[in-house]
C-alpha cells in the first residue's frame, strides 16, 4: 500500500469517526428540566364535615402553608351555611372549655400546618342550609389576609366521637358538631327562619 493510499484511508476513517460523533451528540439526552413546581401557598388534606340533620356542624382537616411566609386565614365561605366561622376552643374562667370565633383568624407559620380537629380549632357551620349526610360533599373557600385563597371540597362523614353532653334542659342539639364542650362562647344563631 502506498503512502498516498494510506493517508487517504486515514482521512476517510477520521471523517467517518467525526460524522458518527456528530450524529451521536444529536441524540444525547437533553438536560433534565426542573420538574419541581413550587408548593402551593395553602393546601388541605383529609377535609371532612360531621354529618348533621340541621342546625350546626363543623369541618376539619389539616391546612398546610407551603410558602415562605406566615399566612393568616381570616374568612371561610361555603354554600352549606350563611354563617361559617373560624372557631377556637379555649378555657373559660370557670375552667370549662368553650368555643368561640377566632379573633384575627388562623395564622399558619411559613412551611407549617394547622390541624382542625373536633374539640380544637375548626370551621363552624351554623344555620345549615339542609341536612348533610355521610357521602355528601361540601365546597369551601378559605381566604387569607394577603389575598391567598384555598378552595376545596370536604366529604361529609358520620362521626360518633364528638357526642355532646348538654346541660339538662339546655341546648337544643344544634351543636352536634362538637364534642363535650361548653358552648357559651358561641355566637348564638338566631331562631328566626333563614331568609
Amino acid at each position: 500500500m502506498t503512502t498516498k493510499k494510506t493517508l487517504s484511508l486515514l482521512s476517510l476513517a477520521t471523517a467517518a469517526t467525526l460524522a458518527l460523533g456528530a450524529c451521536s451528540s444529536g441524540n444525547a439526552p437533553a438536560p433534565a428540566a426542573s420538574s419541581a413546581s413550587p408548593a402551593p401557598a395553602l393546601s388541605i388534606s383529609e377535609p371532612w364535615v360531621k354529618a348533621a340533620s340541621s342546625g350546626m356542624t363543623a369541618a376539619f382537616g389539616t391546612v398546610r402553608n407551603g410558602s415562605g411566609k406566615d399566612i393568616t386565614i381570616t374568612t371561610v365561605t361555603t354554600p352549606a351555611s350563611p354563617m361559617a366561622e373560624l372557631h377556637e376552643t379555649v378555657m373559660n374562667p370557670s375552667g370549662g372549655m368553650q368555643m368561640r370565633a377566632k379573633e384575627g383568624g388562623f395564622t399558619i407559620p411559613a412551611g407549617g400546618e394547622l390541624k382542625l380537629e373536633p374539640g380544637a380549632n375548626h370551621i363552624m357551620l351554623m344555620k345549615l342550609a339542609k341536612a348533610y349526610r355521610a357521602g355528601d360533599e361540601i365546597p369551601f373557600e378559605l381566604k387569607a389576609s394577603d389575598g391567598t385563597a384555598l378552595s376545596f371540597t370536604a366529604q361529609v362523614k358520620d362521626f360518633s366521637g364528638a357526642k355532646e353532653n348538654y346541660a339538662p334542659g339546655g341546648d337544643s342539639g344544634e351543636h352536634s358538631g362538637h364534642g363535650g364542650e361548653d358552648h357559651s362562647g358561641h355566637a348564638q344563631p338566631t331562631t328566626s327562619p333563614a331568609k
